[in-house]
């Protein structure tokens, strides 16, 4: 089985999950990397990521090679911005097709999931949701406890595919 983790992180918490979850499941990892990023503090961060999600912006992206359709298992990772996914996903969503999949979805967020599930879900029709997950600040909390459950998520995703990787 060949399983892609894309993920975007501001400020790495999604990253610290996405990288667990990879090393687990032996995955290709693909971070959308906006060529202007947002600033990581302050109320500048809140005020461009929040608008840009509001404003359902697509910001450019650097490039990428990875093509969804390649693999058995994606899984996506994104901070809740606003009760949804950050922007940098609008752009991954209008650039690739990702349908008849197997998806596995996952959040990072500071105090509320919101609809972030709900709203990708949308944009993913046509895909097999396998499972979520969402960590409240992994990266400033216990860390390695969010690595194991993020580890522990993913083994179960991939088993209850009756496949190895």
């Amino acid at each position: 089985m060949k399983v892609l983790v894309v993920y975007y992180s501001l400020e790495g918490n999604t990253r610290l999950i996405a990288r667990s979850i990879a090393a687990e499941t032996y995955a290709d990892l693909l971070e959308l990397q906006p060529l202007r990023q947002p600033p990581a503090r302050g109320v500048g961060k809140y005020v461009q990521g929040v608008g840009s999600v509001l404003r359902r912006e697509m910001p450019s992206l650097q490039p990428f090679i990875t093509r969804p359709g390649d693999y058995d298992l994606i899984f996506l990772g994104t901070p809740v911005w606003a009760g949804t996914y950050a922007s940098a996903f609008n752009t991954y969503f209008s650039q690739v097709e990702i349908v008849n999949r197997k998806v596995a979805l996952f959040c990072c967020h500071g105090g509320h999931k919101g609809h972030v599930f709900d709203r990708m879900i949308e944009r993913l029709s046509g895909n097999e949701i396998v499972g979520t997950i969402d960590f409240h600040e992994p990266a400033r909390r216990d860390t390695q406890a969010a690595q194991e459950r993020a580890r522990s998520w993913a083994r179960g995703v991939v088993e209850s595919l009756n496949v190895a990787v």
